[in-house]
């Protein structure tokens, strides 16, 4: 274990008044924060922290172009087309190898989405506070990179559902629970659905998260997975533009 008395928080950044999404577990796995909030005050939050691996659902920095390279594509198992996939990251190809649907990260930062703009800010105000990128063994606060959809992948063994329907944050809900971290059991949830409570709209609801919290809590659980069980997780991709870190030591052939 790299720490004891870490937190292991995982950050989303979104859209909106309040872009980023973040969670925080403890070493027990215990939900010690949750919510929504602007870059300050997710900042101010992570500044009070001693011990922490935060996992930042976005890459770090604009695609270096690796893929443009004979020598990075020579050493790809399987090697791309010629001419294909020369605009993706290395971590992307390797991600859609294995089946795992993912985004395209341009070179020029302009043409960047503004999450992910909002991501690489974030990755620098990290490092101006003192975050070191992941396995950094001799610091005591490091950030890496995760990608939720592909996290969840690995976890259920499959694509899963949609996130932005019900069924979908059920099943990101569940699976997470099942690897014990502190939350409320969704089934109980689908327990409490019953006719009457449909036909008056009474949906109970409360403990059920949304997407951009489901995101960051799984993000936070691939940062306690890589400190505390670093065989039992796998890293793709290439230091100098981004590597994504999956909390599972192996991944499928194909999902």
């Amino acid at each position: 274990m790299f720490f004891t008395d870490s937190s292991y928080l995982g950050i989303d950044p979104t859209a909106g008044r309040k872009p980023f999404a973040y969670a925080a577990l403890n070493d027990q796995l215990h939900l010690t924060a949750l919510g929504r909030g602007s870059l300050d005050e997710v900042l101010a939050f992570m500044a009070g922290q001693h011990q922490a691996i935060v996992a930042v659902c976005a890459p770090p920095r604009p695609s270096q172009h690796l893929m443009g390279r004979a020598q990075v594509r020579d050493n790809l198992s399987p090697p791309p087309r010629p001419g294909r996939y020369t605009d993706f990251r290395v971590a992307e190809y390797m991600l859609r190898q294995h089946g795992i649907s993912c985004y395209k990260t341009p070179s020029d930062e302009k043409s960047c989405p503004n999450w992910m703009k909002m991501g690489f800010h974030l990755y620098n105000r990290l490092e101006r506070m003192g975050y070191h990128a992941f396995p950094a063994r001799k610091h005591s606060l490091q950030w890496l990179e995760v990608y939720p959809h592909a996290s969840y992948c690995s976890l259920l063994g499959r694509v899963p559902l949609p996130k932005n329907t019900l069924e979908g944050r059920i099943q990101r809900q569940l699976v997470l629970y099942q690897q014990k971290m502190d939350l409320p059991d969704p089934m109980e949830l689908i327990k409490g659905i019953t006719p009457g409570r449909l036909l008056e709209g009474d949906w109970p609801l409360e403990n059920l998260y949304s997407q951009g919290e489901l995101d960051a809590l799984v993000a936070a659980y691939t940062a306690w997975q890589a400190a505390n069980h670093p065989k039992q997780v796998t890293a793709l991709g290439d230091a100098s533009e981004g590597v994504v870190i999956l909390p599972v030591a192996e991944l499928k052939r194909h999902y």
